[in-house]
């Protein structure tokens, strides 16, 4: 399944001569990796950061430190940011920010939650959209693969949709 994901959108991409950038943090370059185990990924990859501390999201994505104060680091609005910064790099984004485990997480977002943000930029303008995911898995390492892979399903799913 995973597979034919990334066929999907490096097809996508380079059909349509488009750049990807990624931004992640609690899936620590996973997206990366895998985007890069694709042959042919310098075809479509311009620039990819792990932005872990709030002060890289801040620094690399242009994400605003009262976003994070007001909605915390792990929100929907710091994971748009983070998609909407990267389309300084390229034409297209993704962005991962969430509690991949054991700690961390809180009532409303607990462990295995993620917000994943995904961007464009079209005919002068930017499109951006976001989903709150939860996980079913339970050690950091399976919630980090599924973060990484629901990421990766929901950025095709947008691509298919704007492009």
């Amino acid at each position: 399944m995973k597979n034919k994901i990334l066929n999907d959108l490096k097809n996508i991409l380079i059909k349509n001569n488009l750049k990807l950038s990624s931004g992640e943090s609690c899936t620590g370059g996973l997206i990366s990796s895998y985007l890069t185990d694709i042959d042919g990924a310098s075809n479509f990859i311009e620039q990819n950061f792990v932005t872990y501390a709030p002060k890289a999201k801040q620094r690399f994505l242009n994400v605003k430190k009262e976003t994070i104060e007001k909605h915390s680091v792990v929100s929907k609005e710091v994971a748009l940011q983070m998609a909407e910064g990267l389309l300084e790099y390229a034409d297209v984004s993704i962005s991962t920010t969430g509690y991949s485990g054991p700690t961390g997480g809180d009532d409303k977002n607990p462990v295995g939650t993620v917000f994943i943000g995904v961007g464009l930029k079209k005919d002068g303008k930017i499109i951006t959209d976001f989903i709150r995911y939860v996980s079913k898995f339970n050690t950091r390492c399976e919630i980090k693969e599924d973060f990484a892979t629901a990421a990766l399903e929901q950025l095709l799913s947008f691509l298919k949709k704007h492009v």
